[in-house]
């Protein structure tokens, strides 16, 4: 038998990744009557592409090696960190650019701000929308693909 040229547990999670961009893309787009381009590869939002990348990663890995591995716990454990990352410390952030933003509006010239990107960060519907869509997705590919 020869091996996977590319992992089955990456190509899962991979295909999770681009079901969530799409979602963003495709929701941005029709709230503003046209492509947003930019939301097929943009940080922050519903619903977040990195809690449903971390969590197919570890679905898939769950499903191929066993829930009891210790791949298993290996991915789980990257996952959880990632999720807990992309709520507490980019959440701060996002609050942070969003009040260095309001203030460089209130008090330098327009030609001397430098904006931040604010949207970066996520909220527990947005986490909670990424594990859902990953459970929606990878588990029936994972089982099927075993």
């Amino acid at each position: 038998m020869q091996p996977d040229v590319i992992p089955k547990s990456l190509i899962i999670a991979l295909a999770v990744q681009l079901c969530s961009q799409g979602i963003k893309f495709i929701s941005h787009s029709v709230r503003l009557g046209r492509p947003s381009w930019k939301h097929l590869v943009t940080f922050g939002g519903m619903p977040s592409a990195h809690s449903a990348f971390v969590t197919a990663v570890a679905v898939a890995v769950g499903v191929s090696a066993g829930f009891t591995s210790d791949l298993f716990a290996l991915a789980a454990v990257f996952g959880g960190i990632v999720i807990f990352d992309a709520y507490k410390l980019r959440g701060n952030v996002q609050k942070q650019a969003k009040v260095l933003n309001r203030m460089q509006s209130r008090v330098l010239p327009e030609t001397e701000r430098t904006l931040v990107n604010e949207m970066v960060g996520h909220d527990l519907p947005e986490i909670g929308a990424g594990i859902a869509l990953a459970l929606l997705v990878a588990v029936p590919l994972a089982l099927w693909w075993k």
